[in-house]
């Protein structure tokens, strides 16, 4: 497309506090879905009776979660991209982005589920438990592993799906694949008493159904829209874009990973009570991320789509009304964590010493919403603007002004140095990116 042609597409093309909305809402509703999902797993596993099988479920988890945060890429990557394209109002694109997604995904999957075995070995080795919960953990893994494929396709679809736009069936989506995963998780872990295994199996069924259905969906719209040749989804350069954006979201990601890591074995070093009490915690930053989640994922679709449009007042005000609505909400977790956290650690726990723990350092939590927002709203628009080298360096930058302020804080503070740590890794993640986004602007458009 001609830049005049973009330009006329970009001047058709308006953000609004709705646009941004119906992005925003029915995502924070679908990943608000994911830890329902672990508790429902836990309390199915829960019933049975028996430690070592839930210590088996949550260690498998674990390694499950750090495998495939790993290849979270297939999902933002390809939102941006996708999203680009619709702005530029290039529907093959669109098509080749989605299948160059596809074949990745495929790729991948297939070699991470023949890598079952060799996971599970390595998640007995760095977990080091018990026996017993070791061979629950390896049941775990060998069989949920099974779904790599299914999942990272399912990554492709939700990430042309939120990249176009479409809130409303991302969230369909992944109501599908977590409800069909809750009431089989029940039938099989329970009912049946399959016990881990259930829970593992229900997972792969989620997932397979869930790709079927998104596949059919984009199929059918593919099919009615104009054919695309065949090279053009084998385009090298393309590719290669494609691989470049994912390395850098992928390093990001184990950055991030490595930090929450950091400060875990750091809290770990004060006690047994101060862990529990900093885990409890870090439960409410976590909940009031899915949230500020939905938002990052409207500024990458309404980000990349401006920019794709070469429409700079969109971008602006994608900018604008996403850490507007981003900042509303995480002032009211921040508000609500103030007022009525002290019960919700109560809830979480029945140890009288964790509470009386958890309530001292009850506020670093609370604001950690307000530190964090900037963080993650700049994350999704230059996700969505595939200025993902920028993003990786920013993350790295700021692992490191993290771990100084951590050897610096943590001895002379104790744990409320470890939770000021936090806030200012969070806060030199999003104002660092933020210090960089006019001059990405003044190339971009």
């Amino acid at each position: 497309m001609d830049q005049v042609s973009a330009a006329a597409n970009g001047r058709s093309f308006v953000v609004t506090n709705r646009s941004v909305l119906a992005i925003a809402v029915p995502m924070t509703l679908a990943y608000l879905t994911t830890p329902l999902l672990g508790i429902v797993d836990t309390a199915v596993v829960g019933q049975l009776g028996d430690a070592a099988l839930l210590g088996g479920l949550a260690a498998g988890a674990l390694v499950f979660d750090v495998v495939f945060t790993s290849f979270n890429f297939l999902r933002s990557g390809t939102t941006g991209l996708v999203a680009q394209a619709v702005g530029r109002d290039d529907e093959l694109e669109e098509q080749a982005v989605f299948w160059r997604a596809v074949l990745i995904a495929v790729v991948t999957g297939i070699v991470l589920a023949a890598l079952a075995p060799l996971v599970a070995i390595a998640g007995q080795w760095f977990m080091s438990a018990e026996p017993r919960v070791s061979e629950a953990m390896a049941v775990y893994i060998r069989i949920r592993l099974l779904a790599a494929p299914f999942s990272l396709i399912n990554y492709a679809i939700l990430g042309y799906v939120l990249g176009r736009g479409e809130g409303v069936l991302g969230l369909m989506l992944q109501l599908v694949l977590n409800g069909i995963n809750i009431a089989l998780c029940i039938l099989l872990g329970l009912e049946l008493g399959w016990g881990v295994a259930g829970v593992a199996w229900a997972t792969v069924t989620g997932e397979f159904v869930a790709m079927l259905l998104g596949l059919a969906i984009i199929g059918r719209r593919f099919w009615a829209a104009p054919r695309l040749p065949r090279h053009r989804i084998l385009d090298l350069s393309a590719f290669l874009r494609m691989m470049s954006l994912n390395r850098d979201i992928m390093i990001r990601s184990f950055s991030l990973l490595a930090a929450f890591a950091l400060f875990t074995r750091q809290g770990a070093q004060f006690g047994t009570v101060t862990l529990a009490a900093n885990a409890v915690l870090m439960n409410f930053f976590l909940i009031a991320g899915y949230f500020l989640d939905g938002f990052a994922t409207a500024a990458e679709q309404l980000a990349g789509r401006a920019v794709g449009a070469r429409a700079a007042m969109q971008f602006r005000q994608a900018v604008r009304l996403t850490l507007f609505w981003g900042l509303g909400l995480a002032a009211t977790a921040t508000l609500v964590l103030l007022l009525g956290g002290t019960d919700l650690v109560a809830l979480i726990t029945t140890s009288q010493d964790v509470r009386a723990v958890a309530d001292i350092y009850l506020p670093w939590a609370a604001f950690t919403a307000l530190s964090g927002v900037l963080a993650f709203q700049m994350d999704g628009v230059f996700i969505g603007a595939t200025w993902s080298r920028d993003m990786r360096n920013m993350m790295l930058l700021s692992f490191l002004v993290f771990s100084a302020a951590l050897l610096i804080l943590a001895p002379a503070f104790g744990n409320h140095g470890l939770w000021a740590a936090l806030h200012v890794f969070l806060l030199v993640r999003g104002f660092s990116l933020l210090a960089i986004l006019r001059l990405r602007m003044r190339t971009a458009f």
